[in-house]
């Protein structure tokens, strides 16, 4: 058992290569162990701003975009009905050419199970957000793509920003699993 991230790609605003989603599975496997989850899979979408103000909008009634949308599949709201979940396991999807369009793969830890693993929940991230914060905190794309992973992460597992306390909280702990994958500002 492990953590594993399984992801797709539906912009054209920045290239998801091979090393950013490296780069993303090192951030996932550093949280999880700071975290203690040391299995289940996330799932990852790279949008557009049109895609995540839609689900902003759906979701949580926002009708703007936003950078990053978490959605916990360990949540039970009072009106959802409990999903199980059987052992179809993933399935491999090539990644196509550089040209843009949707794009997508399964990342797995290199222990070789290739077993079914719980779903922690989906993480969706806009790129032009991601991008545009870039250039407003003066840090690479990279770096701000894997602290919108992260910050989805903690969400997924139960970390919350309501407060000034739960903020520092979780941004500290951001920034700790950051530094450590040398993704610094």
């Amino acid at each position: 058992m492990s953590l594993k991230l399984s992801w797709n790609s539906d912009q054209t605003a920045y290239e998801i290569t091979p090393a950013l989603i490296e780069r993303l599975e090192t951030l996932l496997r550093l949280a999880g162990k700071q975290e203690e989850v040391p299995d289940g899979e996330v799932a990852l979408t790279f949008v557009d701003d049109a895609a995540i103000q839609e689900l902003n909008k759906q979701y949580r009634g926002l009708d703007k975009p936003t950078d990053v949308l978490s959605f916990a599949m360990r949540e039970m709201g009072e009106d959802e009905i409990e999903i199980i979940y059987g052992d179809d396991g993933f399935e491999e999807v090539e990644y196509e050419d550089e040209t843009g369009g949707e794009k997508s793969g399964t990342a797995e830890d290199d222990d070789g199970d290739d077993g079914y693993e719980e779903p922690l929940g989906d993480i969706i991230i806009s790129v032009p957000r991601a991008i545009a914060q870039a250039d407003e905190y003066g840090h690479s794309v990279e770096r701000e793509l894997g602290f919108l992973f992260v910050h989805g992460f903690l969400h997924l597992i139960g970390y919350d920003h309501q407060d000034e306390e739960e903020e520092k909280v979780m941004f500290g702990k951001q920034e700790q699993i950051l530094q450590q994958a040398g993704l610094t500002r």
